[in-house]
């Protein structure tokens, strides 16, 4: 016979399974539904930013339900019992999200670790981010470096989507602590209801948070999208509506109106805002707010109502399977270019969607529901489920470190092979292959550097590139010291900074001293940009800084650069265009007016995606782009150079393209890093051309 303490040990075994992972009582249909719209929303943006370029609100949906559904529980325990068992909630937590985050943390690590599939060069950020996600730290991680992630450049990994989930995991460490300390104050000192403490504390939270995320989105615009306290506002407003129960709208007419009208809301939303849209900030109200608005829609009566429209089985079924979903689709995405015989046609990316749904069944079915109830963990203390999900995390970061150590012989002989590459290039290489009448009809089938390693092939001196919300008139000397050394000033944005280590060798080559003033998207120009907010101001003031020490220094000659497509406003003119051209000829007059000569060159094709992805696996002529779909025809510096005095205009589009395709290798040098900017050996081989520019603007022999 057992004893007294054993079975009420048993018994509280069975209590605590039934009680901690039951569902279905408090179940709301309709909130499945618009989990349905905010995961869909995202995968499609990420699909097809172009089509649904604000998808991207999808997280700040998902930030509404989870802080509806979470207070909603935590409420009904510090109703029944007077408090929450920390330790409960977040073994809880740990077994519902964590199987499937580490299992495509550790498919992704795997991926990394595998050169067919990833390119050695990205391996060091991969690694170090699937370590940040899977600590749940990816947000900070992504903060601290800065990273825009509304940018659609450079080279994201696969786990860069896992910024929203660590900063849910911090939501639900601190959620419960907030509400505890509420509670005990108002019992303790005031003898208040706790759930009427809870609710104020949360609503003095969320202001704050607000108030901080409008401020520090206008400030600083990159961190401000993942840091936390920035976006626990999000997570307060659901919370309200869990706490409040007057929100929530059970009258018809009002529940059919509200419901409707943050769908239609979140439809707009979703179809317009885009990458200039100030986000979070202030507009990130609107989304939460329309999300509230579903949410608070209560009424079900009729089958028209959304309360009953989003509850049909699709909808419901893809809310179900929303978070593997999530999950899946982005390192999918990053992966898909870079498998043989694939592809991100509109062919591959719909089978690719399809491939989406079946993992996210697959886990959801096998994974999610199994791990989430399995007796092992919930029949046992809740301290067993975190020290598994700690184990575990450790066994995902110990594959990480793996990884790197299976291919860090290989990443360092990369580097050197293209330091190598660099100080000897072979003859007829790169756009020599074009340029040089003595190269014609020599070919070759080797691609230097080799495009698993071109990523890593850029100028090293980050610290002259000014970044973000910087104004700073940050500059870089280079070259001969002597003070009758040539005065040559390299100015623009980042296809200017690509130019960086060929000018400095050309420096150090002629006796010339080089000055640079590199700002990430603000080119050296008079015209305002179009984007808004703390970042076209900066770039604004970091123009005006330079344009200052450029009167206080003497240049005898000024080389710029600048992206084709950057987005500037009318300022008055008859178009954007109009008005870029305007803004460079206003920019160069204030040079060329006393007498420095001005040289600039014709923009490089922009592609989608990374034309390495596509040389890894795929022959180079399978790799060529259409002229039309990758070349700006009208690049406004070419407009503004011509005629302009003492504005020397350099065009290399023949090296790249023919009348129809643009390549992505000449003359064996691999022209690309990412898919905009040029490897700094292919901007080697224009060495020639830029150095012959320089000194017939100069007037210097050659």
């Amino acid at each position: 016979m057992a004893s007294a303490g054993t079975s009420s040990r048993a018994a509280l075994r069975r209590s605590r399974t039934t009680t901690v992972d039951k569902v279905g009582a408090n179940f709301i249909p309709h909130v499945q539904g618009l989990r349905a719209i905010a995961v869909l929303a995202v995968v499609l943006y990420h699909f097809w930013p172009g089509r649904l370029s604000g998808g991207y609100v999808g997280v700040d949906i998902f930030f509404v339900i989870s802080g509806f559904l979470i207070t909603a529980h935590l409420a009904r325990e510090l109703t029944s019992t007077g408090s929450v068992k920390l330790g409960q909630f977040w073994a809880r937590r740990a077994r519902r999200l964590l199987p499937a985050s580490l299992l495509v943390l550790l498919f992704s690590a795997i991926v990394a670790s595998v050169p067919l599939l990833s390119p050695t060069s990205q391996l060091p950020a991969q690694l170090k981010e699937i370590v940040a996600s899977t600590f749940y730290v990816e947000n900070w991680y992504l903060a601290l470096n800065s990273a825009d992630y509304l940018a659609h450049s450079g080279d994201p990994t696969m786990v860069q989507h896992y910024w929203s989930l660590s900063l849910e995991e911090q939501f639900y460490v601190l959620w419960p602590l907030i509400m505890l300390l509420a509670a005990w104050i108002a019992v303790k000192f005031f003898r208040g209801s706790r759930l009427r403490a809870a609710a104020i504390a949360i609503g003095v939270v969320s202001v704050a948070s607000f108030v901080f995320c409008v401020v520090y989105t206008l400030t600083n615009p990159a961190p401000a999208y993942f840091v936390t306290f920035g976006r626990m506002w999000q997570f307060g407003v659901g919370a309200l509506l869990a706490l409040v129960p007057r929100l929530r709208v059970q009258n018809a007419i009002g529940s059919f109106i509200l419901g409707w009208g943050g769908i239609i809301v979140l439809l707009v939303v979703i179809y317009r805002f885009d990458g200039q849209t100030p986000f979070p900030g202030y507009m990130a109200a609107i989304p939460t707010l329309a999300a509230a608005a579903v949410i608070a829609a209560s009424n079900t009566q009729r089958w028209w109502y959304p309360t009953r429209i989003l509850a049909i089985r699709p909808m419901r079924f893809t809310g179900d399977i929303s978070y593997s979903l999530y999950l899946w689709h982005w390192p999918l995405i990053i992966i898909a270019p870079s498998v043989p015989f694939w592809g991100l046609t509109i062919y591959h990316r719909v089978a690719l969607v399809g491939i989406c749904f079946l993992l996210a069944w697959l886990t959801k079915r096998f994974v999610e529901d199994p791990l989430r109830t399995w007796k092992p963990l919930t029949a046992r203390r809740p301290r067993v489920s975190l020290w598994a999900a700690l184990a575990a995390m450790v066994i995902v970061a110990g594959v990480s470190g793996a990884g790197w150590a299976a291919n860090a012989s290989t990443y360092d002989a990369g580097v050197a092979a293209i330091a190598q590459l660099r100080a000897n290039p072979p003859a007829c290489f790169g756009a020599a292959a074009v340029l040089d009448a003595s190269c014609a009809g020599k070919k070759t089938d080797e691609i230097l550097p080799a495009p698993g390693f071109a990523g890593v092939d850029r100028p090293e001196e980050s610290q002259c590139f000014v970044q973000l919300n910087d104004a700073r008139a940050v500059s870089c000397e280079f070259g001969s010291k002597d003070p009758s050394a040539k005065q040559v000033a390299l100015i623009g944005d980042s296809h200017a900074y690509q130019l960086l280590t060929t000018f400095q060798a050309i420096a150090e080559k002629e006796g010339w001293h080089l000055t640079t003033f590199f700002k990430g998207a603000c080119p050296w120009n008079t015209t305002p940009l179009s984007t808004g907010g703390a970042f076209g101001d900066a770039c604004t003031q970091y123009r005006a800084a330079v344009a200052q020490k450029l009167q206080q220094k003497h240049f005898d000659v000024i080389f710029t650069a600048a992206l084709s497509t950057t987005p500037y406003s009318a300022n008055g003119q008859g178009s954007s265009y109009e008005a870029a051209v305007a803004g460079y000829k206003a920019a160069w007059a204030t040079q060329t007016s006393k007498g420095t000569p001005v040289v600039t060159v014709v923009d490089n094709p922009v592609w989608e995606t990374d034309p390495n992805k596509c040389l890894r696996t795929r022959a180079q002529s399978a790799c060529d782009g259409t002229r039309a779909d990758v070349l700006t025809e009208k690049d406004p510096l070419r407009a503004a150079a011509d005629g302009a005095k003492d504005v020397t205009l350099l065009d290399f589009t023949k090296v790249y393209c023919d009348d129809t395709l643009c390549r992505t290798v000449v003359g064996g040098a691999n022209i690309y890093r990412d898919q905009d900017h040029l490897t700094v050996t292919f901007v080697n081989s224009l060495a020639p051309q830029y150095t012959a520019a320089l000194k017939q603007a100069m007037g210097v022999a050659g």
